[in-house]
């Protein structure tokens, strides 16, 4: 199925009469409302297809869920660079595990949290995971199509193929399909994953209806081997040359996998009352948002191992909870040039979590549903003098179990067209994550019952922003947060569990970007420094993440018809008590036994643009067999060795 679904996009794509874009320039994205606008530093003359002269490159337009819009980006930079990977996002402050499509250990945690509702479980799985916050959808002049592709490890490669046409001025669909599989240089590390993806977006003749809407589907296979053996670690880290093949390692476990599979219908559309047809006059909007997915995580195993504990069967290890989510949103939308912009809208989920049976331990009886309607309010509100932009934001639970509200506030003052600084406070009180509070399975250490026992987390924040290409990006903030709950590594026992501290831990980051230009040179740099105020050891995290890369740009041949990039990119972090991962869970869990960290990672990279055709050679931690063994992703999971590795970014325009 997933083979017929990408070879269907990819002869719909090559199938039509292609041409290319000239050169191309980055826009800016701006917040807006309903009625858009666009930052654009564009050369409307640029034309994106000979066979149609009238289309411009400002026309092909992105838009979120929030309805801000980019525009198509076809050009080779630095940060592409840094997007050319699985996730396809920006992965500073991330470390991967050793295959594609296995996890990240995150080296920076951030506790802002809108959510009113708690989160799904196996957190570690959700990264590649599509939310509704993650599509996009388009509109634009000619059918655009893009295929990505990468070299994966070991029988294995990813491709992501897009395809999106505008069937009338008023109607854009797209479709899309990201694929991976890599079977990994490790026993039992096998990566299937699959991302699905149909939007549409209509507006009516008169702009007085606008819909967005998608469909999703998801499933992320891992097959689990819980890491390295102790004995095999300090073979490992000796650089031993009968162990330079990583296939003679022994895994923990050699017959488990999980699996996070997901599907959700999603439908945004609003309808204008009152039209606003400029800056100086009202508008009354009214939106209504249908939100249902349904998805679940299971694990699997053929039979019980001593490294997860005792079990309750020997064989057959199954385990899997589902959570179906029905949320509603009605919601108006008043504009009032003095007054500002006012949103009020109401809320409404129909939650059901759980499992398929109850289960009895020592004597208590853990239940196997969390059933809830959760009725909320939420409030928004926008002013714009000037160059000085306000904002707030407010949401509360009014009926439900979950006592869960936040409060954002939000500013931003342009100085030129430069320089703007934003600044940010909020609070939040979430309930913890649905498998903190509740889990069955056929491992007798993984059944809890939290769902009295667990308070509500408690956090504030405040973040100040300085945001300049010519002088640098600085930003810094305070977090302090209560009640912190989250999985931890039992020091006598090393059993996971889930935790909750009852005292406060203060968390303050600073992180400075700011690159360098000497000619056809230039030096990009990323610095994040944390402090931790917690004598628990409950939330840790490195000192310093340092990103660093030098690099040379260049055009080539007659008219320019290459353009190059190559250099290197330093990646470090401080040695610190890393988080290990429960495969069982899916779930990253603290530790304070090992001490991970303090090792450089080399990546050589060149990459090259014709035209709309962006190419990626990588050398990745090219310095591995010569600055120590000793690079671990999560205690008794190494990180990546030596590799070399190949991708192309492909546009057609038609």
């Amino acid at each position: 199925m997933k083979k017929n679904i990408c070879l269907f996009i990819l002869l719909l794509s090559v199938s039509v009469h292609l041409a290319q874009v000239k050169n191309l320039k980055k826009s800016t994205l701006i917040k807006t409302s309903d009625s858009t606008r666009i930052n654009n530093s564009y050369d409307k003359k640029d034309k994106p297809s000979q066979s149609n002269q009238d289309a411009t490159i400002d026309q092909y337009k992105i838009i979120d869920v929030s309805n801000n819009i980019t525009l198509l980006d076809t050009s080779l930079t630095i940060q592409k660079e840094y997007k050319f990977n699985y996730l396809r996002k920006d992965n500073f402050g991330l470390i991967q595990f050793a295959n594609l499509g296995q996890t990240y250990n995150s080296l920076t945690k951030g506790f802002d949290n809108n959510k009113l509702v708690p989160l799904f479980g196996a957190r570690a799985r959700h990264f590649n995971y599509f939310e509704k916050e993650d599509i996009h959808y388009y509109e634009v002049p000619t059918p655009l199509t893009e295929l990505f592709y990468k070299t994966a490890f070991q029988q294995g490669q990813l491709l992501d193929a897009f395809f999106t046409v505008n069937t009338s001025k008023q109607f854009n669909f797209s479709i899309a399909y990201k694929g991976m599989r890599s079977l990994g240089n490790y026993q039992q590390a096998l990566t299937s994953t699959g991302n699905l993806r149909f939007t549409s977006n209509f507006i009516s003749k008169n702009e007085r209806y606008k819909a967005k809407a998608h469909i999703v589907t998801q499933d992320l296979l891992n097959q689990e081997n819980g890491g390295l053996t102790n004995e095999d670690v300090l073979n490992f880290t000796s650089g031993d040359e009968d162990f330079i093949d990583r296939s003679v390692f022994d895994p923990n476990m050699s017959d488990a996998e999980n699996i996070l599979v997901g599907k959700r219908f999603y439908l945004n559309h609003v309808y204008d009352i009152i039209k606003n047809n400029d800056s100086t006059s009202q508008s009354l909007t009214v939106k209504n948002i249908i939100n249902f997915e349904d998805k679940y995580y299971q694990f699997d195993q053929t039979n019980s191992n001593a490294f997860l504990g005792d079990s309750f069967n020997q064989s057959n290890i199954r385990d899997k909870v589902t959570l179906e989510n029905f949320e509603s949103e009605i919601s108006i939308n008043y504009i009032e040039p003095i007054i500002g912009e006012i949103s009020f809208g109401i809320i409404y989920n129909d939650i059901n979590y759980g499992y398929d049976k109850v289960t009895n331990l020592n004597g208590n009886q853990i239940p196997n549903r969390i059933k809830e309607q959760v009725l909320s309010v939420k409030g928004d509100y926008t002013k714009q003098y000037k160059d000085f932009t306000l904002n707030t934001e407010i949401g509360v639970n009014l009926t439900g179990q979950f006592d869960n509200r936040f409060f954002k506030a939000n500013t931003l003052y342009s100085i030129n067209d430069d320089l703007y600084l934003k600044g940010s406070i909020g609070y939040n009180l979430s309930a913890p994550n649905y498998n903190i509070l509740l889990y069955q399975s056929d491992y007798i250490n993984y059944n809890w019952n939290n769902i009295q026992n667990f308070k509500n987390q408690r956090n504030s924040n405040v973040k100040f922003e300085l945001n300049s290409e010519k002088l640098f990006n600085i930003w810094l903030q305070y977090e302090s947060i209560n009640d912190y709950a989250f999985f931890s590594a039992e020091n006598d026992t090393e059993i996971i569990k889930p935790s909750q501290l009852n005292q406060t831990i203060n968390l303050f980051k600073l992180q400075v970007n700011k690159e360098f230009k000497f000619g056809n040179f230039a030096l990009d740099n990323s610095i994040l420094y944390q402090k931790v105020n917690d004598d628990s050891q409950s939330l840790n995290l490195p000192d310093l993440v340092i990103r660093n890369t030098i690099y040379y740009s260049n055009h080539f041949f007659k008219n320019k018809a290459l353009f190059l990039q190559t250099g290197i990119t330093f990646n470090y972090f401080t040695e610190y008590y890393m988080d290990g991962y429960d495969p069982l869970l899916a779930e990253f869990y603290s530790q304070n036994e090992t001490k991970l960290g303090g090792f450089p990672r080399l990546d050589f990279f060149i990459n090259a643009k014709i035209r709309q055709t962006r190419i990626f050679l990588k050398a990745e931690h090219f310095n591995s067999s010569f600055t120590g063994y000793d690079y671990f992703s999560a205690p008794n999971n190494p990180y990546r060795d030596f590799s070399i590795r190949f991708g192309i970014v492909w546009n057609f325009f038609l």
